[in-house]
């Protein structure tokens, strides 16, 4: 028996003018996508199609269409980035979904990150993180040691790019019953406390960054798991854990 090639869909998508207005779902039908268009492709194609009727078209994020920059980041079906694991929504590809089935496509839920319009969400947060302490001063001086000069054992460089190929994209948040943004944090914070080259501030950057992080709003990890599997990067809670005790070390040694 032949594979159906093409969808006959309904969306159930959520439409909202701002984070201060109130917002709701509205229902659109597509018809003839084919199974191996991507799911911003046919979100593409419905937007076209509203544009042609006058309507105002879905808003929603993206970029590369890649899976690098996170950008694309939805709530479909009750999962972050959809159905399928390890990839992020422009990823997702129409071959997940069956005939005459139902989409339900949300922003990501989180009081960190409040929705700018319909399905776009303004993760800012993550950047305030981040400029709280996920970064590494460099000695400009002239006597700069070449990074490859510097000796790390392989196990430590592997975890710390594990960590590094986070791409805050958001969906550990969206996909906590928390709003948690442990995972993000303790793969930025672990990225560079697994490295020679991060331990100089090692202290003040995890203090720093979860401060940052409670400012911002975001929950506490209860170690659910969820994040773990609904990362896009397969980021480990052993980084979660790693952070923790590098937060309390440094406490302890501030005390």
């Amino acid at each position: 028996m032949a594979t159906k090639r093409s969808l006959n869909l309904t969306l159930k998508i959520w439409r909202q003018k701002n984070s201060k207005t109130k917002g709701k779902f509205e229902i659109y039908k597509v018809s003839d996508i084919s199974t191996d268009a991507s799911f911003l492709e046919m979100l593409d194609i419905l937007n076209e199609k509203l544009i042609e009727n006058n309507q105002e078209p879905v808003a929603f994020d993206h970029d590369c269409r890649e899976g690098i920059c996170g950008m694309c980041s939805l709530y479909i079906n009750g999962r972050a980035h959809g159905p399928d694991t390890g990839i992020t929504t422009c990823q997702l590809h129409m071959r997940m979904f069956k005939d005459h089935e139902t989409i339900v496509i949300e922003p990501w839920r989180s009081i960190a990150f409040p929705v700018i319009k319909d399905l776009i969400t303004d993760r800012s947060a993550f950047d305030r993180i981040i400029a709280a302490g996920g970064f590494i001063s460099v000695n400009t001086s002239g006597n700069t040691l070449d990074a490859n000069a510097v000796a790390v054992p392989k196990a430590d460089a592997d975890k710390a790019m594990d960590a590094a190929a986070c791409i805050s994209c958001g969906a550990c948040v969206a996909c906590c019953p928390n709003g948690a943004a442990m995972l993000f944090v303790g793969a930025k914070v672990s990225h560079f406390a697994l490295l020679p080259q991060g331990r100089v501030e090692a202290k003040r950057r995890v203090l720093n960054m979860v401060k940052a992080m409670d400012e911002e709003g975001f929950g506490n990890c209860s170690v659910i798991g969820a994040c773990e599997v609904e990362c896009p990067k397969h980021i480990s809670l052993d980084n979660i854990a790693r952070m923790n005790r590098e937060y309390i070390s440094s406490w302890i040694d501030k005390e």
